[in-house]
Formats: structure tokens, sequence, C-alpha cells
């Protein structure tokens, strides 16, 4: 068993009879989403869930589980997703599967927000691994991709193929892979002065949004942490 099918495994151990979940994006999540269909078969669970992408709708509706949308259930009782990166103090980078925004905007509504990873994601200090996503407007993405710039980092616009085709979120935008040659120095800092950019959609870095992580290792058997633990 990989490090994130037993991150999925113990997430699904916190989901209960009648509750409204989020689902997040990402192949960690697949496997949640795997191990709540098997609960829901063996212990007749009665569950809803609300997806942060078209991809984890379709995954979640071929196992079985009910669909909703803010609209129709604008509280969860608990939202599921992975992380790229996670740092000591459980803030995140996020947005590599490109759901960032709706990913942000469903952890939002939710009660409690567990966070599944598998070995390898945490960090001292975020943006030494990964690239941070930053999703922007089709429209002038050239000045916004320059005016990222500025905040330190080289902007990478995301693409699909080797053609260089760019690649389109659901929400029909565009997303900046930004590196940070010595990592992210302020996260709260960068956040506030990135999503100040007309144009910028919305910010992977995810700083106040995990209650609860969890942490798949390598031997199979997972590390459940709440953020107010010591």
């Amino acid at each position: 068993m990989s490090s994130k099918q037993a991150a999925g495994n113990a997430a699904a151990s916190l989901v209960e009879d009648g509750m409204i979940l989020g689902l997040g994006t990402g192949s960690t999540v697949t496997y949640f989403l795997d191990a709540v269909a098997l609960r829901m078969n063996a212990e007749g669970l009665n569950l809803k869930g609300v997806p942060t992408s078209e991809d984890t709708a379709e995954k979640a509706r071929g196992l079985g589980i009910v669909l909703s949308t803010l609209e129709e259930t604008p509280e969860l009782d608990l939202v599921v997703d992975g992380a790229d990166e996670v740092d000591a103090a459980f803030r995140l980078i996020k947005g590599g599967g490109g759901a960032l925004l709706r990913e942000k905007i469903v952890a939002s509504a939710g009660a409690k927000v567990a966070i599944i990873v598998g070995e390898g994601k945490r960090v001292e200090r975020l943006g030494t691994t990964f690239l941070l996503p930053v999703e922007i407007l089709p429209f002038g993405h050239t000045t916004t991709a320059q005016k990222v710039a500025a905040q330190g980092c080289q902007p990478f616009l995301r693409t699909t193929d080797e053609e260089g085709t760019l690649m389109v979120t659901d929400n029909g935008n565009y997303i900046l892979d930004c590196k940070f040659e010595e990592g992210i120095q302020n996260p709260e800092e960068l956040h506030r002065a990135l999503s100040e950019i007309p144009g910028v959609a919305e910010v992977g870095l995810f700083l106040n949004h995990c209650d609860i992580l969890v942490e798949g290792l390598i031997d199979g058997t997972a590390r459940i942490r709440e953020r107010n633990e010591s």
C-alpha cells in the first residue's frame, strides 16, 4: 500500500453517516473516494458530496456518491482534500491539479477541513519543492504575469502538452506556476500581495484551511494530527 492510499484510507475513517462532504481534487483524494465508497457499500452510509472539480465529480458519481452543490448545501460537515506542500504550521500549497479556486471556496464552507498527504509533502519552508500555482484570468494575462513576477518569482504559464497548449481550468482561467528560488519567506504577506493584483483569481496558498492533517506513511500506516495539538 502506498503512503497516499494509507492517507486516503485513514481519512475515510473520519466520515460519519449523514455527513455532507467537500470532495477535493487529486490522486490522494481518489484513494479517499475509493475508501469512502467501500464504507458506503459495507455500512450503508448515507452521504452527499460537493466536488471541487469536474474530474472529482465524475469519479465520485461513478462510485455511487450522491453529489450536491454549495447552492443546495452551503454548509459542509467535512472537507477532504490533498496538498502539494505542508509546513509545520499546517500552511499549504495547493493547486497542482488546477482546482485551487474551487478548492478554496469549498474549504471555506467546511466545519472541518482534513488535508491528506503521502510521504514527502512536509517541508520546512513553503515553495521549496513545489511551484506556487496562481489562477489568473485569460484577459491581460501577460500583464498579470509581469505583476506576479514583481513579487520575486519566475512565473510559468501551465501547459498541457509539448506543443505548449495552455491549461484551462474548470473556471475558464489560466494557471501560473511560480518559482521562488529560496522558497516563500512570508506566506501571509505574499498571499496578500498576490491577491491584490488585478487579474489574479486565486492564490494556491492555503494558510488557515487545515484543521486535521492526515499523513500517510511508507509502511502503510497513517498519522492523524489536529491543528491545535502541541
